[in-house]
């Protein structure tokens, strides 16, 4: 009885696969959302340079465009590293990542929950920090406590890139 229960319960993690399969078609449906927006960016520009018309706004419309797009990226390798982690940490070690080892980057390679968690909380903070730059590119400061705000949220988010970036080396 004992043994039965050990290895259902043992077979009962292959549940992640689900968390592993959805994780992978959200990263590629992002990318795809993702491109397919920096193609429309292109293409507004495009018509509109062939025109001769410079519309209001045009340059932060173009940058918040893009930048809206990078934050998917970014997004989407989220959704890459947690899918790869988890397949890693609960199923098994991906061979075809072993043997290229050699020559790819470790960024995919997850040895512990807190090492998935970690890389994750990074490229979540990354996303954090182009959506508040999305956001303000669209932002009138009119008043100096405004202004001062502004500068302010710009000053935390160098301290907290700062902090990451110690951690990062220790």
């Amino acid at each position: 009885m004992e043994k039965l229960f050990e290895s259902s319960l043992w077979g009962s993690r292959f549940i992640v696969l689900l968390a592993v399969i959805f994780g992978l078609i959200g990263a590629i449906i992002l990318f795809i959302v993702a491109s397919v927006d920096i193609y429309e960016v292109a293409k507004y520009v495009y018509i509109t340079f062939s025109t001769g018309a410079h519309p209001e706004n045009f340059h932060e419309d173009i940058v918040a465009s893009i930048i809206g797009a990078v934050d998917l990226y970014l997004i989407a390798v989220v959704m890459l590293i947690f899918s790869f982690g988890l397949y890693e940490l609960f199923i098994s070690k991906i061979d075809a990542a072993e043997k290229a080892h050699e020559d790819a980057s470790t960024i995919l390679a997850i040895h512990s929950l807190d090492q998935l968690k970690d890389k994750i909380a990074k490229v979540i903070v990354m996303v954090l920090v182009v959506n508040f730059f999305q956001r303000v590119i669209h932002t009138e400061f009119k008043t100096p406590l405004e202004m001062m705000y502004f500068a302010l949220s710009i000053t935390a988010l160098a301290v907290g890139l700062y902090f990451i970036g110690k951690v990062q080396k220790h």
